[in-house]
């Protein structure tokens, strides 16, 4: 065998070594064990008792709370949209060629895309309290930081052609932007910001747990104190929230295109 081969050879072998290597190390440091799981099972029992006996009589304050989400996921979505696309186009290449002005925004937006809207809850919450303010301030820096990168590659990915043509004729930068850029970004944007309002919706669920408000605290609330008749009714008004919104978000993507 020749040496280039047994050389390629080795190298892929001790790349294959290193990955099992370092999932059975991740596997071990988790505990991961499938009998513990099919012991723990019977134990479930309690739980899903509740769903054969749901208290049906929280459903009107269900209801009211899961609006309450949704409201929280809108605001988060919006502020986010407001505070990214501004700095969208001065992240995008083909609009600003200073790298060192492009650098500030797409700093901030791998900043606090990297932090996860849980974190910033936690944060928000000793800062403003308990409550959806918290929720909604969370989802809207975070939001920012995934919207804003969305938005600025959409930008760099437009025809150049319009550009010039309305620089040719003396057109300025905001020129540019209104009659060359934003038709063309226009239904990525919309898209981008159906995709975000769905998936902050299904997250300010989660932010319930740190006390942020929403159905996601009814449903926490409910499992400490072991009302899991009730905890059934949230989880599947949950389930039916993220089935509609899902439905809801994939019509409305369809109508901007």
């Amino acid at each position: 065998m020749p040496k280039r081969s047994m050389l390629k050879h080795f190298k892929r072998g001790s790349i294959t070594i290193i990955i099992l290597a370092i999932l059975a190390w991740s596997f071990k440091a988790t505990e991961f064990s499938l009998s513990q799981l099919w012991h723990g099972l019977p134990q479930m029992s309690v739980f899903l008792e509740g769903f054969s006996h749901p208290d049906l009589t929280i459903v009107p304050r269900v209801l009211k709370e899961t609006i309450l989400t949704i409201q929280l996921g809108i605001v988060g979505t919006v502020v986010a949209t407001v505070l990214a696309l501004p700095l969208s186009f001065f992240a995008a290449k083909n609009l600003v060629h200073n790298k060192y002005i492009r650098f500030v925004p797409r700093l901030l937006f791998n900043a606090v895309r990297s932090i996860d809207t849980l974190i910033f809850a936690l944060v928000f919450v000793v800062a403003v309290g308990l409550g959806p303010f918290a929720g909604a301030l969370a989802l809207s820096i975070h939001s920012m930081g995934m919207l804003g990168k969305l938005f600025y590659e959409a930008i760099e990915h437009i025809d150049q052609g319009q550009v010039l043509a309305i620089k040719a004729v003396g057109g300025s930068r905001v020129n540019v932007v209104r009659w060359a850029v934003l038709p063309q970004v226009m239904p990525f944007l919309i898209s981008y910001f159906l995709y975000r309002l769905e998936l902050n919706v299904r997250v300010a669920v989660v932010l319930g747990i740190v006390g942020a408000g929403g159905i996601g605290q009814m449903l926490y609330n409910y499992i400490n104190l072991h009302r899991f008749d009730r905890a059934s009714v949230v989880i599947i008004i949950i389930f039916l929230l993220v089935m509609a919104l899902d439905a809801f978000s994939t019509r409305l993507r369809h109508l901007a295109k």
